[in-house]
């Protein structure tokens, strides 16, 4: 596999500061030399270019940041679709869970007129729009963008006729465990598949990700993979952005990965919302890398070398 590294230092899309330090502080935890470690060709691409935020006004407070925010995801769009049409496998390094619009909508723009699956996994919905949104934060959003819902500029990243890059039939949130009222209704309208970590309490990891990986591999070309770090316990991943109580374990995270993995359809993966301030020596970036190379093939086995 040959593997693009793809750093968005942006943290324009959240109230607290620090998850634009996020990609270095993976890099720093050896994701480069531990990627081909494990066979791949990786080849790091550098980050997207990011204004610098304390220069900037938040404009519309319903849509912080907006465009500074479209700057980047317009950038990140072009990178991933440049990866995914020579056969590459971007890994993209956020920053905040705003950059998985960008993201998405760069395999979408690969894939053309075949559609993309999309498992999401986290512990928000990211589902809001400028009408529900309690916040104005846009990394509460790109989900929604994504199938065509919110701000038209979000919805279309400024390209003519464009509106969505995914459709919600595809489109799966894993481990939600804090929705706001307002995107719970939307995502019930819009059909999303849900499965909160009281699902996963009842049913378990392994069951839940087989229909995940059904739903988003339904008449799709590929599966992207878009990881919050917050989806974990912040026992477990202590330096997020906005931590949760409640949340996966790492073993049930990597189970996440190493289901996705095993398909062979994985086209693209997200890691995003490491905050390296908040961390404790480094423990949730080289969490992260864990977790990355987990998607990328490395398994852990049992003793009956079932997996």
């Amino acid at each position: 596999m040959e593997v693009d590294i793809i750093g968005v230092p942006l943290d324009f899309g959240t109230d607290k500061r620090g998850v634009d330090l996020g990609p270095d502080a993976i890099r720093y935890a050896g994701l480069h030399s531990r990627i081909r470690q494990l066979g791949h060709t990786a080849k790091d691409r550098g980050d997207v270019i990011v204004a610098v935020r304390d220069e900037l006004d938040a404009g519309d407070p319903r849509l912080r940041y907006l465009d500074p925010i479209l700057d980047v995801q317009k950038q990140l769009m072009e990178r991933v679709r440049e990866s995914v049409s020579s056969g590459r496998m971007p890994v993209v390094l956020g920053g905040d869970h705003s950059v998985g619009l960008g993201s998405i909508a760069g395999v979408a723009a690969a894939f053309g007129s075949d559609r993309v699956g999309v498992i999401w996994v986290d512990t928000h919905g990211d589902f809001n729009v400028p009408e529900t949104t309690p916040s104005g934060n846009i990394h509460g959003m790109p989900l929604a963008a994504l199938c065509g819902y919110g701000n038209d500029r979000l919805t279309s990243l400024d390209l003519d006729g464009v509106r969505g890059f995914v459709d919600p039939v595809n489109v799966v949130v894993v481990g939600a465990r804090e929705l706001d009222d307002g995107e719970r209704q939307l995502m019930k309208e819009a059909g999303i598949s849900v499965f909160s970590m009281a699902a996963i309490d009842r049913l378990g990891i392994h069951e839940v990700m087989r229909e995940a990986i059904r739903v988003a591999s339904d008449g799709t070309r590929g599966v992207h993979l878009s990881f919050d770090l917050d989806v974990i316990d912040p026992q477990f991943a202590p330096g997020v952005g906005t931590p949760a109580p409640g949340g996966l374990t790492v073993r049930e995270a990597h189970v996440v990965m190493e289901l996705v993995s095993a398909t062979g359809r994985l086209v693209g993966l997200d890691v995003v919302e490491v905050n390296p301030i908040l961390d404790v020596m480094n423990r949730t970036g080289e969490l992260a890398v864990d977790l990355i190379l987990s998607a990328l093939g490395k398994r852990v086995w049992f003793s009956d070398g079932r997996l």
